[in-house]
């Protein structure tokens, strides 16, 4: 007789379980693939609507980068690489800023203007309260900026790159703050005023000095890595009471004396 052959068993593919278990939700013919597609697409919908921002949005980020940057890499530093640190393009940098001076103009406002507050110099005139500790409490809060990393480090890549900030700062607060303290300390000693007296080079020289005492606590942290005084505040009231002092003396003695010539 002639022997029948038996039926070939079908053999199941040695992967046919990893397969399926590669099948999303038990729905035959989903994959994992199209799963992680779908999941992309979701992700990049989600992120789109969380980076859809506006025209007032996207300009203060781009600000508050360019803050950042320029206080690492000074004004040196170029937009391509601003953008790129931004994730933008350099294009969409200059949809916002057309040129690098617009930005740096942007910057110097959110630094160097709008951080000092009406308050702070509306109090350090207020002629109700003794002028020391009208002095102590508007240093108090001008330090805070002062002592800012990234506003220290701007200031500074200024001066020494060139860039208009630094200069426009010096002549805000030569012309604005020396003038309004000085005028303060020659009122409470009786002496004649900035409009019939200007302020002197002794004077001048006074506001420097204190400024510059507050303003080096800063640069010790944002330069030079070295650690502040362990009680900020009452440092910089220390420094102003001693400027207090010395100022006292000097106006009087210098003004006192141009009396006498006169």
């Amino acid at each position: 007789m002639k022997q029948i052959a038996p039926a070939k068993r079908k053999l199941r593919p040695r992967n046919a379980t990893a397969a399926t278990k590669k099948m999303v939700g038990g729905a035959p013919g989903r994959s994992a693939d199209r799963s992680a597609d779908d999941a992309a697409v979701t992700e990049n919908k989600t992120t789109t609507r969380r980076t859809r921002l506006s025209p007032e949005e996207r300009s203060n980020l781009i600000v508050r980068g360019a803050i950042r940057f320029f206080a690492e890499r000074g004004f040196g530093g170029q937009t391509r690489e601003l953008a790129q640190q931004l994730g933008i393009t350099q294009g969409l940098l200059y949809r916002y800023f057309p040129t690098k001076d617009l930005l740096i103009e942007r910057i110097y406002e959110e630094l160097f203007v709008k951080r000092i507050r009406p308050e702070w110099e509306a109090g350090l005139i207020n002629r109700t309260e003794p002028l020391l500790p009208r002095l102590i409490k508007f240093y108090l809060n001008y330090a805070t900026i002062l002592h800012d990393y990234e506003w220290g480090r701007i200031y500074l890549y200024s001066g020494l790159g060139g860039a208009p900030i630094a200069k426009r700062f010096v002549h805000q607060t030569t012309q604005g703050l020396y003038r309004r303290v000085i005028g303060e300390f020659r009122h409470e000693l009786e002496l004649p005023g900035l409009d019939a007296v200007p302020m002197t080079e002794s004077e001048a020289e006074l506001m420097w000095a204190l400024n510059g005492s507050i303003f080096y606590i800063g640069v010790r942290v944002s330069v030079y890595g070295v650690a502040p005084p362990s009680n900020v505040p009452a440092t910089v009231t220390q420094i102003v009471e001693r400027f207090y002092d010395s100022a006292r003396l000097e106006l009087t003695a210098s003004h006192g004396a141009a009396l006498l010539r006169t």
